[in-house]
């Protein structure tokens, strides 16, 4: 199988690609705001790294058989990385929330403090919650199956 016509690594980029795209609209529809930026951003509905994820172990199910060893490698790799995307990333990004409001607490009480615009921001929405991940894993079957059908 060469790289090109690598089913499972197109599924996998694909679904990330589509999660990333698709998370531009249902932010519009939920805040009535347009933004761009998280197209290139972490954290968010659906999850991205959940549907590659499940999109690469989707394709590997179809193409190598469900009960071959690599879809097990993979679906053990998915796991990991869906938990890690609802467990640590997610908490890092609430301690990053209280931190941020901690630093404009602080900055709120330093008069002499000039320079406020300057100040760099943690990032926030960095991890998933359980919904996101499912839309995630959703995203990604549905991605992987229907390039299976349309290629191949």
């Amino acid at each position: 199988m060469g790289f090109l016509s690598n089913y499972p690594l197109w599924s996998a980029i694909i679904a990330i690609l589509f999660a990333q795209f698709i998370k531009v609209p249902i932010q519009l529809i939920a805040t009535r705001k347009l933004n761009w930026s998280l197209m290139t951003s972490t954290g968010g509905m659906p999850s991205s790294h959940s549907a590659g994820v499940t999109a690469l172990t989707t394709a590997i199910g179809i193409t190598q058989g469900f009960h071959s060893p690599i879809f097990a490698v993979s679906t053990v790799f998915a796991i990991i990385v869906m938990f890690d995307a609802t467990g640590v990333r997610r908490q890092a990004g609430e301690q990053a929330i209280v931190l941020n409001q901690l630093a404009a607490a602080f900055y709120k009480f330093v008069e002499d403090a000039k320079d406020l615009q300057n100040r760099k921001e943690l990032k926030e929405l960095l991890g998933h919650k359980p919904l996101e991940v499912l839309f995630g894993i959703i995203t990604g079957i549905l991605v992987s199956v229907v390039i299976y059908y349309i290629v191949y």
